[in-house]
């Protein structure tokens, strides 16, 4: 939970500060972490024209307070998104770092996360009335 009045009260730069959290994080196992225009998450590129989600965000803010959720892929069964459509986007797929071939923990994963966070967001929320 980040008190967002603290941040601008911007919900469109604190979502683009989550995507850079994710890049930057995925950067550190060598993974090219992209946004796509109109599109949610984070995306890697296969080639070819193939293009895979490799993290989602949802939000939800309540009184300039969020609540925010980001899901990175580090080793999920994937064949779990056959059946559905995630984040409702037709013609992409879905993939992980240990997909691509990077067999990440996810302690790493964790530690990459919390430095990550720490560049984008600095170390540390200040406390109320400071």
């Amino acid at each position: 939970m980040l008190d967002l009045r603290r941040r601008g009260a911007d919900l469109r730069a604190f979502v683009h500060d989550l995507e850079e959290w994710l890049i930057r994080a995925l950067a550190r196992f060598n993974v090219r972490g992209e946004r796509r225009p109109g599109r949610v998450g984070i995306w890697v590129d296969r080639g070819h024209g193939r293009e895979d989600k490799i993290a989602a965000i949802g939000v939800r803010v309540r009184h300039w307070v969020s609540f925010h959720g980001v899901a990175l892929n580090v080793e999920p069964d994937l064949t779990h998104f056959a059946g559905i459509v995630p984040c409702g986007i037709r013609g992409h797929g879905v993939t992980s770092l240990v997909d691509l071939g990077h067999p990440v923990t996810l302690p790493e994963a964790d530690m990459a996360l919390r430095e990550a966070w720490e560049e984008v967001f600095g170390a540390g929320e200040p406390e109320r009335g400071r």
